[in-house]
Order: structure tokens, then sequence, then C-alpha cells
């Protein structure tokens, strides 16, 4: 339990880059400068840290390169970096230039706890406009073998991978500046034979708009070998002669920018990132791409000995994972969407050769989402809206405030206004069936409330037989992983479910977006979509009996916590005590990080641990013991976003007769419990 709030127990492994001021043909003096960093580096528990291409003696020396003095020096000044490592955590690549077999090579040396554990010579030496490297030196590529240092033969070549022995999916791979702006770097092969982490020691001058390439370069190599990916170029002290240099240094993962510096520093810049090894291992373990080329590699072991204290996390964990929080970026994904909604039924439609579109509509989020993707469908096929045929169907606890906004929006928007009590026919299923409700007794049982939703799906489907039409589906992927829907009936069971792969944070959203945007009407139809995100998500039926209404979210929990964990669940598979970790992080504070925008204010509320452990029980129970036979019988809706869906013919496949016994003793065994649950 004590390991709980330890990142390098939770799979993570903090990184760092930097940049700092060099002295010319100095390396003794460049040398102290990497130890002070690197002491700075222990206290702050990083695993491993590159800094600049040549950083020991300067990147812009010329000719310099060949003298004896400085090569000796640079040499002498690693053989100080080592002494001092003895007693460090981290891992550091330190450039250099290094003479073997008569031959001279722009190096990286790779450093830890007073051990050279090799050595990677550059691959790709440039020698456009104004680089000139094959003057001075070889190119590493294909080599392979030792280089004699400090009276030891040590690992030499670009085929190395260094390897933590006791922290799973920590390997390092190095490639040296110009090996990332080739055709195929390095970096492809050194993430196909395992490692997970790329260290990259560059100079790089500076010109308008370099920096942009650099990062395109860092973001897309991460993002196709699935690493995380540490640059750091040069800045303060190289020659001006006829460059200039900025001293970018950046930590990416997978794609995405977890820390990056300011540019052009006076004096020295560290940039510390905490890298996700489990996701990483985890997206690597479903493409099937990597761990294949290993035999190509030599392998080089270190033990890390990394801390088991909480050291906080220096990484930002999203608290709504499927909504954005940048404003431009939920516009998109709203967008998109939408959009990939009506063009999915669009389609059905036109194959299925129906004449309408059936669909229930409730006064709430799903429904209402639903119904907008139908007339818009409906628009786009040159239907009248009254080819939309609406039905709100009122039952024993349908709300005034709820079928007045069903009638509000379906008004709004031009489509068939239908209402059909269902009372009388339910009534006379549960005398028929000899429930107790039927003779006047306040019995709401499952089977009270399903009689309801069950009635409302049968209407829709001999509406749609008889009409001509479909019936449009309204459950959405949060409810089906929940399993917070009745099987054969309309939040499980249609035609086609448009909101089968969107996430219930998300849906609020959308609604929001489209209540703005005016594209399916005039004001009156965004004004009735405010006030139905705003309503408290209820199914409606049971009977208020003093009691308040009936709430989804305190059966089944919050949504905004529960997609969370879905998400991380169905993209990452990461075991429960670890997405409670990530919760923790995320929730526990309201007043950290960010929101998505236009969240409402009363809603920005935190999460205690023992709030997050009793959610994530109730999850676990659901997703993997109870509702896996209603996802295995779902029908056709289109996938709408990056983390997955539960389609059983798509992303997620699994038995129906499982159970949660794993998952709920793993949560139990490693989540520490607390006084503070709902």
């Amino acid at each position: 339990m004590t390991l709980f709030r330890s990142l390098y127990h939770q799979g993570f492994a903090r990184i760092a880059a930097c940049t700092l001021p060099v002295t010319l043909a100095d390396p003794l003096k460049n040398g102290e400068r990497v130890l002070g960093v690197l002491h700075d580096c222990d206290r702050q528990g990083v695993a491993a840290v590159v800094f600049p291409e040549l950083g020991l003696t300067g990147y812009t020396l010329d000719d310099l390169r060949f003298q004896d003095v400085v090569l000796e020096g640079a040499v002498e000044a690693l053989r100080q970096v080592v002494a001092g490592s003895r007693d460090l955590l981290s891992v550091a690549v330190v450039g250099l230039p290094l003479v073997r077999g008569g031959l001279l090579y722009n190096c990286a040396a790779v450093v830890h706890r007073g051990r050279v554990l090799g050595v990677v010579p550059k691959s790709h030496l440039p020698r456009y406009r104004e680089f000139y490297e094959p003057r001075h030196f070889t190119s590493g590529l294909q080599t392979s073998g030792t280089i004699r240092l400090f009276g030891e033969d040590v690992p030499f070549g670009a085929d190395l991978l260094f390897q933590a022995e006791d922290m799973r999916g920590l390997t390092l791979g190095v490639e040296i500046c110009e090996d990332l702006w080739v055709a195929s770097p390095p970096s492809g092969k050194l993430a196909e034979a395992g490692a997970t982490v790329i260290l990259n020691p560059s100079a790089s001058p500076v010109t308008i708009g370099r920096t942009d390439d650099r990062s395109l370069l860092c973001q897309a190599q991460s993002m196709r070998t699935l690493t995380a990916y540490a640059y750091a170029a040069a800045g303060e002290g190289e020659s001006t002669t006829d460059l200039a240099w900025d001293g970018q240094v950046s930590v990416h993962e997978a794609g995405r920018l977890l820390a990056q510096s300011d540019r052009f520093p006076q004096g020295e810049r560290l940039v510390v990132a905490d890298v996700d090894l489990d996701l990483l291992r985890q997206e690597r373990m479903r493409t099937g791409q990597f761990g294949q080329a290993g035999q190509e590699f030599r392998t080089v072991g270190f033990t890390l000995a990394p801390p088991t204290t909480d050291l906080g996390l220096k990484r930002e964990v999203v608290r709504f994972p499927f909504v954005p929080s940048d404003a431009r970026t939920l516009a998109r994904d709203c967008y998109e969407g939408w959009t990939i909604q009506v063009s999915a039924l669009r389609r059905r439609l036109q194959a299925s050769g129906a004449q309408r579109a059936v669909i229930g509509v409730s006064g709430g989020l799903d429904s209402t989402l639903a119904l907008l993707v139908a007339v818009r469908a409906a628009d786009e096929l040159g239907w009248p809206r009254t080819h939309v045929l609406a039905y709100t169907m009122p039952g024993f606890a349908t709300g005034t405030e709820s079928r007045s906004l069903a009638h509000a929006l379906m008004e709004a928007l031009g489509v068939e206004v239908n209402e059909l009590d269902i009372r009388p026919t339910a009534q006379t299923m549960l005398a028929g069936i000899g429930h107790p409700f039927a003779e006047g007794q306040p019995v709401h049982d499952i089977t009270f409330e399903n009689v309801q939703a069950g009635l409302r799906t049968d209407f829709l489907f001999r509406i749609a037989n008889y009409r001509n039409g479909i019936v449009i589906g309204t459950g959405d992927l949060s409810e089906l992983a929940l399993g917070w829907c009745t099987y054969g009936v309309g939040d499980q069971m249609s035609h086609y479910n448009v909101n089968a792969g969107m996430p219930k944070t998300l849906i609020q959203h959308v609604i929001r977006w489209l209540a703005r945007d005016g594209k399916l009407g005039d004001g009156v139809v965004g004004a009735v979509l405010e006030r139905i995100v705003n309503a408290e998500i209820t199914p409606e039926l049971v009977p208020d009996t003093g009691q308040g209404v009936q709430s989804t979210e305190q059966t089944i929990g919050p949504y905004p916590l529960q997609d969370f964990t879905l998400y991380h669940i169905l993209r990452h598979g990461f075991r429960p005590s670890r997405i409670a970790f990530l919760a923790e992080v995320a929730w526990s504070d309201a007043s950290r990080g960010t929101w998505p925008e236009h969240y409402p204010q009363d809603r920005k509320i935190a999460y205690n641990l023992g709030e997050i452990r009793h959610w994530l029980e109730v999850f676990l129970r659901r997703f993997f013991g109870t509702s896996q036979f209603k996802r295995s019988a779902m029908p056709n809706g289109p996938k709408l976003v990056s983390g997955g869906s539960l389609s059983p013919r798509g992303d997620w496949r699994a038995p129906s007769d499982g159970t949660a016994t794993a998952w709920l003793a793993e949560l139990c065994d490693n989540v520490p419990e607390t006084n503070t649950h709902p």
C-alpha cells in the first residue's frame, strides 16, 4: 500500500532534457556543469537525462576537433563525469568526440553510477548548407564493437540498447541530431527492438522557423515509434561566427508534448517530465510491431534502483480524456463526432430503403442528440423534417419538466410530434403478470421499471414497421459500459444506434456546440438545448415518493469519474490501482489543472481517494461482471472516439460469462481504503 503513490511503482519514469552554457574547448569546465545538473536530477528522481551534442567540448570547434588537447581533455572530462555519477540515480547521455581505431567519431556516452554503459556514434553526418561534419567525423552507421575507455572495453556502436533490469519497460536508445532528420531515423529500428525512450543530444543551430521543424519531427517520431522522445539542442556559449543557437529542449510521448523549455536561454534549462511506460507498453502490445528486431541489437543492462517515495507526478492527467480542454480542439471534436453520426445514419437510411426515422424523445441528453442527428440526416437526404417521427411516451414517473422539454424540442425542430401514453398498456401488462403495482401497491422494482422501458421500445418498433421506418437508438457509450440499459430496450436495442460510440461527458458538449452553432434552426432550438443540458440526468422510471428525483449518477456513479475509468480500461487496459492513482491526481483538487471550455462553474467538484475507490469498484463490477451480454447483442452504430468502442464487431470482444473477480482483487490489494467515500 505504501507504494501506491510512487510514480515508478505506477509505471512512470522521470525523463529530462537539458541545455546548458558551454565553454568552447574547455571540457573540464563543461564536465563540471554537467555534474551539477546531474546532482539536481538526482534530487528530483530523474531516471535519464540527455545533454546537447558534443556538449563536453562545444559543437562549433570546426578544425579544433582534431587537436589533441581538445580530444584528451574531452576524455578526462568524461572521466570526471563518470566518477561523479557513482552515487547518483540518473543515467546521463553526454556528447563528446572520441577516437577509435584511428578514426574520429561524434559520440554520445551513456553514463550511470560510475560506469560508461556504452558509447553510441552518430550515424548520419550532415554535409549540406552550414554543415560539413564529414570533414572531421566518420559515420557510425552499422558500427559495432567496443572502445577502450579507462582501462575497460566499453560497448561501442549504433546497435546498443540500455535496459533497466529493475524497471519494467525502461529501455533507452540514443540517436544524435541529424539522425532524426533523415528518411529512416535509427530510432525507428531502436524502437522496434524495444527502446521506449529515445534520447537525442543535438546541436542544431536556429534559423527562422527551425523550431517548428524540430518540434514536428520530435512529435512525429515519438508518435510513429510509440516512444518518449527527449531532445536537447545546443544553446549559450556556442560560436556565433555564422550561426545562432536557441537551446531548444523538449520531451514528447507518443505524439504528445509533455514538457519544453523557453528558447534562447541565458544559462541552464532543464525540463523534466514523467513518461508513462505502461501506456507505451500497452500501445505497443496492441500494434504487434515492436519487439521483433532485438536480435539486431546488443542490450546493456543496468540497475536503476528508483526511489519508492512520493515524488508527485510531473505531467498533466486530464480529467476528461474524451473531452479536450482547448476550446478550438473541443469545437473540432464536436464537429467531427456530430458529422460522423449524421453521415453514418444517412448511409444507413439510404441502404435500408427506409422512408422514416422513428425515435423516442424523453427530454434527456441521449435522445436529444439522437433526434438532432436524425433531423440533420433528413435534411441532407432532402426529406421533409416531418419524416422524422418523434414520440414522447410518458410513464408513471415522467416529470412535467422533461415532458415539456421534449415537446419544446420536437416543435422547435419541425419534426412530426407525437405523444403516446404508455401507462394504460403498462397497467395491463403488470396486471397480466400478477405484479402488485396493478393491485395498487407501491412496488417500484426492476420489473416495474422495465415494463415501461420495454413498452416504449415495442411501440417504436411496431410504428417503424407500420410507417416504413427504422428505429434510431439513443443509448450512449458510457451507459453501455456500465450496463445502465435494459436488454432489448431502446437504450440497448434499435435498428441503428447513432450514440453507441459517444461518451456521456462528450454528449453535453456536442449539444452545447449545436445550441450555439445554429445549424439546426433559430435561437429557439438553442435555448431549449441549453435547458436540456443543464437538467438532472434521470431515467424517470420510479415515481418521486419524497426521496427526490431518481438520479442515475447516485446509482452508477458520477459520469466524469466513470468515463475517466472507461477510457483508461478500454484504451490502455490499465489495472484498477493505476486508474485510481491517475484519478486521484486528476480529481483530488478542483482548483488545479484545466477544465473544458464553458464547463459549468458549479460542477467543478473534486473527488477524494475514498470516492474514487468506491465508484471504481462499482464500474468494475458492472463492466467486467454483469453487463457484457448486453454489449454482445449491440446493434450497429458508428465508432466516434479514439478511446475505442464497445461493439462486439469492432474494438471490444469479451465473453458474456466473464467475472470481475481479478480486477476487484487487484483494486482491493493495492488501493488503500479510506473513511471518505459516498
